[in-house]
C-alpha cells in the first residue's frame, strides 16, 4: 500500500499486512498533504489507525457496521471514521480512568456505538 484515503475504504489484506508503524506513517502523510492542521497528528494517526483495525476485523466487532450506518446517515467515510475514534477515544478514558465498570471492557464501547448517529457527532 503506497497511499491511505480515509474516504476509500483500504483492502482489509492489504491493511492488515502492513505494521502499526507504516499504517500510522501513511495516514499521517495524508492529513499533512492535505494540510489537515491537527493538535497532535501522531495521536490523531494512531485514532485513525485503530479505527481502519476494527474495521478489517470485518463483522468480529461492529466498528465496520457503525462506520457503515454513519455513512449511510450522510457523514463521509472520513467523517464516519473520525466520529468513531472520538467514541473510541473517550472509552479509552474510560478504561484507563478505571470507570469502564466490571467484565469486557468492550462491551460499553460497542454500546456507545450503537448510541452514535450522524447528527450526534455533527452536535458534539
Amino acid at each position: 500500500m503506497e497511499r491511505y484515503d480515509p474516504l476509500v475504504s483500504p483492502a482489509r489484506e492489504e491493511w492488515l499486512d502492513l505494521d502499526e508503524a507504516e499504517r500510522i506513517g501513511l495516514i499521517t502523510d495524508f492529513h499533512r498533504q492535505a494540510r489537515i492542521r491537527l493538535p497532535n497528528v501522531k495521536v490523531h494517526a494512531a485514532l485513525h489507525a485503530v479505527v481502519e483495525n476494527q474495521v478489517a476485523m470485518g463483522d468480529e466487532i461492529p466498528v465496520g457496521k457503525t462506520l457503515d450506518r454513519l455513512m449511510a446517515d450522510g457523514l463521509d467515510r472520513h467523517e464516519a471514521v473520525h466520529a468513531i475514534a472520538s467514541v473510541l477515544s473517550a472509552h479509552m478514558m474510560d478504561v484507563v480512568g478505571g470507570r469502564a465498570g466490571q467484565g469486557d471492557p468492550n462491551v460499553p464501547y460497542y454500546a456507545a456505538l450503537e448510541r452514535l448517529t450522524a447528527e450526534s457527532w455533527r452536535m458534539s
